[in-house]
């Protein structure tokens, strides 16, 4: 059969819905502090009026709303109901939440969950020890490329070499471009050294002095999805304690896989 060529409406339509999905990723990212139409123009690469229109049009269908002293844009009720209807029966977020907690109150650090989301790494969740120092590497919802975080590199440890060099080609511009700190070789011998340990250990490249433990979570297939990373002050992960807290991160994922395995 011929191939049947999209109309330019058509294509005009697929982009402008392109477009309008980079920018609630963007303030999905940021929605702790919120962004301005000037961060969205700069960060997305869009005029700044094409911006400015699906903006006013994402604030009328209630996707998100503008403070009206900062004029700052964050996610609106629509998403939140959207999620809640969108949600699985019981989401990994679910199964961790209460071990989270535990890994906290054993660590006294904050502990995170990471999910893959194709190619990015998503953190669904956090809980937040009593240490006085709190190392708050990311906001539930934050999205960064699967190569950088200690959840991350968790994750990658766990997937095919031919797999993580997917990974790394598709995301090696953007990760360049945001994180100066970044580099390929480092990460390589990090994913060798996370299969050699059996936990990855990672400084962070955003906030220097912060170190991360991480493990990952498999499907009862062996497929790595997600990891549970603690965040800290480095020397609070030298040697022997990064060994220990990854041992209690270790006991909660045993307990999160077999709680997967059993889900029909």
């Amino acid at each position: 059969m011929p191939i049947e060529l999209p109309s330019r409406e058509t294509a005009a339509g697929t982009q402008v819905l392109r477009r309008a999905m980079a920018l609630l990723r963007l303030v999905t990212t940021h929605n702790r502090t919120g962004l301005r139409l000037t961060d969205l123009h700069r960060m997305s690469g869009v005029e700044k009026p094409t911006v400015h229109r699906i903006l006013q049009g994402l604030l009328a269908e209630r996707m998100l709303r503008q403070d009206t002293t900062s004029k700052r844009y964050y996610l609106g009720a629509a998403m939140y109901e959207m999620g809640i209807a969108a949600a699985p029966k019981l989401a990994l977020r679910d199964i961790c939440r209460p071990f989270l907690r535990v890994i906290a109150d054993q660590t006294g650090d904050t502990v995170f969950l990471i999910e893959r989301s194709n190619f990015d790494g998503v953190c669904m969740d956090r809980a937040e020890g009593n240490f006085p120092i709190k190392a708050f590497v990311l906001d539930v919802g934050r999205r960064r490329p699967l190569t950088v975080g200690g959840g991350s590199l968790a994750i990658l440890s766990a997937l095919p070499d031919l797999e993580v060099q997917r990974i790394c080609d598709i995301n090696a511009e953007r990760t360049k471009d945001r994180f100066p700190r970044y580099s390929e070789d480092d990460l390589r011998r990090d994913i060798a050294d996370a299969r050699t340990r059996g936990y990855a250990l990672k400084d962070v490249l955003e906030i220097p002095g912060v170190r991360t433990a991480a493990v990952p979570i498999r499907r009862p297939d062996g497929t790595a999805i997600a990891a549970i990373s603690v965040a800290t002050i480095a020397p609070r992960l030298d040697q022997h304690r990064s060994a220990l807290v990854a041992g209690y991160i270790a006991e909660a994922v045993v307990a999160v896989e077999a709680q997967l395995a059993a889900e029909p």
